[in-house]
């Protein structure tokens, strides 16, 4: 008898988060982008998930691939980005899953600017996770992995 295909998992990242690296590393760190995917789809196949990871500095698209996730019933890493802080399309959008959805960010939003405290998402998800760095994705994939594999969970 086969194993199990891994679960499939969609790692989206909105705004900017494509320059990691060069982009403020002094606030998200000098993992680059490629170092931020590489790490993603290690661990997602340590932990028997196939992740795919995407960024986008466009909401409709990153609207488009919530859509395809609450079809598919694929749990869902996100880092809206800016988008955080206002894309109410975003969080209309996220609003129905079928799946668990994780909030992550890089940097501790709370301990940044006031406008950076106020998440639209943070209602919709199954959690957050922030201010561990790249760490905060990884955090994210594990509590995935966790819900995935507990017995009884609708994971929704």
């Amino acid at each position: 008898m086969s194993a199990p295909a891994p679960r499939r998992v969609l790692v989206l990242n909105g705004p900017n988060l494509g320059r990691l690296g060069s982009r403020e590393p002094d606030v998200y760190g000098s993992t680059s982008y490629a170092g931020l995917v590489r790490a993603c789809t290690e661990l997602g196949a340590e932990l028997g998930l196939a992740v795919e990871v995407r960024e986008t500095n466009d909401e409709g698209e990153l609207v488009r691939w919530l859509h395809e996730a609450a079809d598919g019933s694929l749990p869902v890493v996100i880092n809206p980005g800016a988008f955080t802080h206002y894309s109410y399309a975003m969080r209309d959008a996220a609003a129905q899953r079928t799946a668990p959805l994780i909030e992550v960010h890089i940097s501790n939003p709370y301990a940044r600017e006031e406008f950076r405290h106020t998440s639209v998402l943070a209602a919709v998800a199954s959690g957050t996770v922030a201010g561990f760095g790249i760490g905060s994705y990884r955090l994210a994939l594990r509590a995935l992995a966790e819900e995935s594999a507990a017995p009884g969970r609708a994971g929704a």
